[in-house]
């Protein structure tokens, strides 16, 4: 399987990383190495890009890219990321905005 073919939330281990030359030198140079775990977080509204929680930081792939990672899936699901709920600020509630 590779990384494209994740879903969102899915956890999974890399494998391998393809591609040859530059592109493969810029994917390891960003982390992505055999037995480094990672999460997609997000996918664009048009699919592309994804990006993925790998070693503390958000990372944002091209789908293309993402086709030359091989991940294993470790069967953990990241927990639902609440949404914040922004609160009014002074001038639309009228007031002063909550602290």
């Amino acid at each position: 399987m590779t990384l494209n073919q994740l879903r969102v939330g899915e956890s999974a281990e890399i494998v391998a990383v393809g591609g040859e030359g530059a592109l493969r030198n810029r994917l390891i140079d960003m982390g992505l190495i055999p037995r480094t775990k990672l999460t997609l977080r997000k996918v664009a509204p048009m699919g592309d890009p994804i990006e993925i929680h790998i070693r503390g930081y958000e990372l944002t792939l091209r789908l293309e890219d993402a086709a030359n990672i091989t991940v294993a899936p470790t069967g953990q699901s990241a927990p639902a990321q609440p949404v914040a709920e922004e609160k009014p600020t002074a001038r639309e509630s009228g007031g002063e905005a909550e602290q």
